[in-house]
């Protein structure tokens, strides 16, 4: 800091008058940065501060950091941490008058390191409500600039600047809740209109990313028994989706059976972190929430840091918020999704439906119109109608069931079967030709003959195969109705 002239002292009744003024004008001032400011000026106007800075602690993490300080007029907003229980005045609760530190450096440097060394100090904390929010010092580099009426007077500036800094948190906080519960109701519209199980996750980890400071999220899907697989995460410590935790021990009966959060202080020790993990969370800290669907736990929704003890009541709050709109969302979802399944699934053998065949082959034919070998097969179960009529039609159904089985087994699992309606199924096989069609059929015929079903009631296929051909063929109906065409033909020469 650079030496600074001192500042004529006014008298004991001018500096009380002062200090009324002072506390009308930072009682009436809510912005913090403006208040920073307000405090060193009508510091500055009763007390040499050539040198001046503004630290706010937090006890919990033992952290003070200056947010302010002052060089000879020149102010910056700042933010320099260093352990507040290595303050004095933090500590003890109490000021602090230092006449003359030449033979020293500083306890606290806050300009350039180049710059000459304040000689003299006075400090007071700032109080409230039994506890210590911070301190202010002002300096100069004159050797005994102050007295103990001068570092009374900062200590009344200090407690009224204390009363309007918390004044100013409790309006910042209201303000942050206001504009948080704005994010999270728009972001509960968003989630809402999501019907897709797999983008919720996405849209859930964007949403933390953006309402908190923290270093990555991850949404986690509960699947076999207590192991967890990271759906989607972003963030600089994003976790790699895909990566599996294995929750049984104190996060099962944490998460799971009591449905409460964990927070973790220290990822870097904590026996809770899976080993797996551990490259991608060498330090920091984090949270999980459980994400409840229906009566069960479904996932988790956590977030991390690289600060240890990073989470308080705060972060914890929007998260819990958070939490409840990925349920609803993921619920809604999920239920979605079964009704669109059951929409394009066949009630009796669990096949893909005509509805889902019809789809299935838009996109099929598309990309056979592009150069893709494309082929269909139609099958038709002979004498199915006389098995059915005779065990009856529970064991029609079973008959059903055992084809639509043998002919998904023998198909490649990247094609669809379907089931067309009545007895007859569809195979769509893409990237394949007739001669591949036939092999696939060979294979179909064998099974039919060893089907412990099908077998003893001597219940047969008939099948039809088409080619999709660009030259005559533009759309699904047509290669449809090509194998439609050869079914019969070999239905005809079958029943001869």
């Amino acid at each position: 800091m650079r030496p600074a002239e001192a500042t004529a002292k006014p008298s004991v009744a001018d500096r009380y008058r002062v200090l009324l003024d002072i506390g009308r004008t930072l009682t009436g001032t809510l912005s913090r940065e403006d208040l920073y400011r307000a405090i060193y000026r009508e510091t500055a106007r009763v007390l040499e501060a050539a040198g001046f800075y503004i630290a706010l602690y937090d006890q919990t993490r033992d952290v003070a950091t200056i947010v302010f300080y002052a060089d000879r007029g020149n102010d910056r907003r700042v933010e320099i941490t260093y352990r507040g229980s290595d303050s004095e005045v933090i500590r003890s609760g109490r000021g602090s008058l230092v006449e003359d530190r030449s033979d020293v450096r500083s306890l606290l440097v806050v300009g350039e390191e180049a710059s000459e060394v304040t000689r003299s100090a006075i400090s007071a904390p700032l109080r409230h409500k039994g506890q210590v929010l911070g301190a202010i010092s002002t300096q100069s580099y004159r050797p005994r600039a102050y007295s103990t009426d001068d570092l009374e007077l900062l200590q009344g500036i200090a407690d009224m600047a204390a009363v309007a800094l918390e004044n100013a948190r409790f309006i910042a906080a209201l303000e942050r809740q206001r504009k948080e519960a704005e994010q999270i109701e728009e972001i509960g519209r968003a989630l809402a209109s999501s019907l897709d199980p797999q983008e919720v996750p996405r849209k859930v980890i964007g949403a933390v990313v953006d309402l908190l400071p923290v270093d990555g999220a991850s949404v986690w899907l509960l699947e076999r028994g207590y192991l967890a697989r990271v759906a989607a995460s972003a963030g600089r410590i994003a976790l790699p989706e895909g990566s599996e935790w294995d929750l049984r021990g104190v996060l099962s009966e944490r998460l799971i059976r009591d449905r409460k959060p964990i927070t973790i202080g220290d990822l870097s020790s904590s026996p809770h972190v899976p080993v797996g993990l551990r490259t991608h969370l060498t330090n920091g800290s984090g949270i999980a929430i459980p994400l409840i669907v229906g009566t069960e736990v479904a996932g988790l929704l956590t977030a991390g840091s690289v600060t240890q003890d990073y989470f308080t009541e705060d972060e914890t709050r929007v998260l819990l918020r958070l939490a409840s709109q990925t349920s609803v969302a993921l619920e809604n979802a999920r239920l979605h999704s079964s009704l669109q399944a059951l929409s394009l699934t066949d009630a009796v053998t669990g096949l893909p439906n005509r509805r889902h065949l019809n789809v299935h082959l838009e996109r099929e034919v598309a990309a056979a119109r592009r150069g893709r070998d494309l082929v269909i097969c139609i099958h038709d179960l002979d004498r199915f109608k006389e098995f059915n009529d005779s065990p009856g039609h529970l064991a029609g159904d079973d008959a059903l069931r055992a084809f639509g089985q043998i002919l998904v087994e023998e198909n490649r699992a990247m094609n669809l079967v379907a089931r067309y309606g009545g007895d007859e199924f569809v195979s769509v096989l893409s990237d394949s030709t007739i001669e591949g069609a036939l092999i696939y059929m060979d294979r179909v015929q064998a099974r039919l003959k060893e089907d412990p079903i099908l077998a003893p009631a001597r219940v047969s296929a008939s099948t039809g195969m088409a080619h999709f051909n660009r030259e005559t063929m533009k759309t699904p109906e047509d290669l449809m109705q090509a194998a439609d065409a050869e079914l019969y033909k070999v239905k005809g020469v079958r029943h001869r």
